[in-house]
């Protein structure tokens, strides 16, 4: 059963209008002019309102767009004259939500009572669909505030194994150990710093590879940099922002890519590494990190072999391969892939 307002300044058509309503099961409270009207919608919650159009003191429209005014308006049926198309359309534009054109009879009675059917649906299944996107809102609010947690703790449990991988190969007097677990701690960084940097930004399914990259190579430059063998290591990244496990594929080529250049294009002491990111196209980007040193002068892998092997899962995951360019007097490795 619907709460109705009827609001109408003839005394006889309110009477007829509840009687009728409630015939058909409609609970009425009228109202003599729209000022009482307002008043009474104000005081009380109704389903529907009904609005005639010619009153003394305010009219229709602007009774309808005091009710419109209201916290939690109810939706508002306006009542015309039978030639009265246009103001049937400002209503509707100002705000109502259906008119009915006023006649005498019972016809006028059941098209009221449709019309009310009609409205009282669509009204009920707007605030069904406004709950259903509040409640989804919060959800994803939630979900995204665990997901942030979760990469939190991620992050630090990763930069505790990484400290504690560093100790255990600071303690090792075998250089082909420490080296390895070094080279383990760097991997570990890389993706720690990928968790770093979605647990402290909005976004936790992308990340801004201009600020990854950027702590990421401060954190190898820590790394690899010493007095005997000084690094200089150089970025110059676009900002563009790639999906998580996207981040993590490059985060990895690059540490591996940095490491190697570090390690072995410069055995005579100091260099530079250069690292740029920058889009290739709308969809893609390109990779490169170049050095100024010795070059590829073996096909076969220094060291174990592992960083060529990673450097070539990472890049497939990317569905890419990483290049090298036989042209540079270093070593310059390039790898294009696409955004997404």
């Amino acid at each position: 059963m619907a709460h109705v307002l009827y609001i109408d300044d003839d005394a006889g058509i309110r009477r007829l209008v509840a009687r009728a309503l409630e015939r058909r099961g409609h609970r009425v409270t009228t109202a003599a002019d729209g000022v009482a009207g307002v008043a009474a919608a104000a005081a009380e919650p109704f389903d529907l309102v009904a609005v005639d159009h010619y009153m003394p003191g305010i009219d229709g429209l602007e009774t309808l767009a005091r009710l419109n005014a209201l916290p939690d308006a109810p939706p508002v049926v306006y009542v015309t004259g039978s030639e009265e198309s246009r103001v049937a359309v400002a209503a509707l534009r100002a705000g109502a939500a259906d008119y009915v054109v006023k006649s005498v009879g019972d016809d006028f009675f059941d098209l009221l009572d449709a019309t009310f059917a009609q409205v009282i649906r669509r009204s009920e299944t707007a605030r069904e669909k406004t709950r259903a996107e509040a409640d989804l809102r919060a959800s994803n609010a939630r979900l995204e505030a665990l997901l942030a947690e979760v990469n939190h703790r991620v992050a630090n449990s990763l930069q505790i194994v990484s400290a504690m991988v560093r100790m255990q190969a600071s303690g090792l007097t075998d250089e082909a150990a420490r080296a390895a677990l070094e080279d383990t701690q760097a991997r570990i960084t890389a993706i720690a710093q990928v968790h770093r940097r979605l647990y402290t930004g909005d976004d936790v399914e992308s990340v801004d590879m201009q600020e990854y990259l950027a702590a990421l190579i401060a954190e190898l430059s820590a790394t690899w940099s010493s007095a005997d063998r000084p690094r200089d290591l150089h970025l110059a990244a676009e900002p563009l922002r790639l999906p998580t496990d996207r981040a993590v594929s490059l985060g990895v080529i690059v540490t591996e890519l940095v490491s190697n250049a570090c390690k072995y294009a410069y055995p005579a002491g100091a260099g530079e590494v250069r690292i740029v990111l920058t889009r290739d196209g709308d969809a893609r980007f390109r990779l490169s990190v170049e050095d100024d040193g010795i070059g590829i002068v073996d096909a076969a892998p220094q060291g174990t072999g592992v960083g060529t092997r990673l450097i070539r899962a990472m890049a497939q995951s990317l569905d890419s391969v990483v290049e090298y360019d036989p042209a540079h007097r270093g070593t310059r490795a390039v790898l294009a892939a696409g955004l997404a």
